[in-house]
């Protein structure tokens, strides 16, 4: 369990390492006093990262966005006062892109999970998700990859299960397709060339193809649309 006692409760905690020593720069938005402090905490032991922010709410987090260095990534609650973490995944992207947002919550419905995922949500964690596998997630969604708590894995693929698998809507070859439902599944570039037998280079290349033929610019709007059209 975090320590929830480690660190003192503040709307936002600064921390004197400089980016170069801790490498990964991530910031927490999280009402709940304790909980966040003690993931600050967590990320703040953990060699390779570093939370240089945190907050209690969306508000306070995009003002210090729209003046400060935008972080690499941000662990982002959905209910949250006033401004709501999905209105929040929106905000972020459209002042800095490049930000991957991983939704870290408590909340588990479809609805949810879907909006998060069109706003632009990179990742979706639960709050019962254990430290090594927040801190893994933080990297993998650095290298390219969509990391879900399995129980949200789950949700996406019987979700897919149930559903009519359309061709040529898109133009979406197998491999496309194949390509594309171990996306959801939460590979990274590298598992899934890996699993399938081909280079990272190929990867990319249908990666962009998937891009193209869906009209979207991102890992998580190309799940979305799937969700949304059932695509695979």
């Amino acid at each position: 369990m975090f320590n929830q006692n480690s660190i003192a409760a503040e709307e936002v905690v600064t921390q004197s390492r400089s980016l170069s020593e801790a490498g990964l720069n991530v910031w927490v938005v999280e009402d709940e006093t304790r909980f966040r402090n003690a993931l600050v905490n967590v990320i703040n032991h953990t060699s390779g990262l570093q939370c240089e922010h945190s907050f209690g709410s969306c508000e306070a987090m995009l003002e210090n966005l729209n003046k400060d260095s935008p972080p690499d990534v941000i662990l982002m609650d959905i209910v949250l006062p006033k401004m709501n973490g999905i209105e929040g995944v929106g905000r972020v992207k459209a002042v800095s892109p490049t930000t991957d947002v991983v939704i870290l919550t408590n909340y588990a419905d479809d609805d949810k999970i879907f909006k998060a995922l069109c706003a632009g949500a990179s990742g979706y964690l639960l709050k019962t998700t254990p430290h090594k596998e927040i801190k893994g997630a933080i990297r993998e969604v650095v290298d390219g990859g969509a990391p879900m708590t399995a129980q949200i894995a789950r949700k996406v693929l019987d979700t897919f299960a149930k559903l009519a698998v359309p061709r040529g809507e898109y133009s979406l070859t197998d491999r496309e397709r194949e390509v594309l439902r171990l996306l959801v599944d939460g590979l990274t570039k590298k598992k899934i060339a890996e699993k399938l037998f081909l280079s990272c280079f190929t990867v990319d290349t249908h990666l962009k193809n998937i891009y193209n033929k869906l009209h979207v610019h991102t890992i998580s709007g190309a799940v979305a649309k799937v969700l949304k059209e059932h695509l695979v």
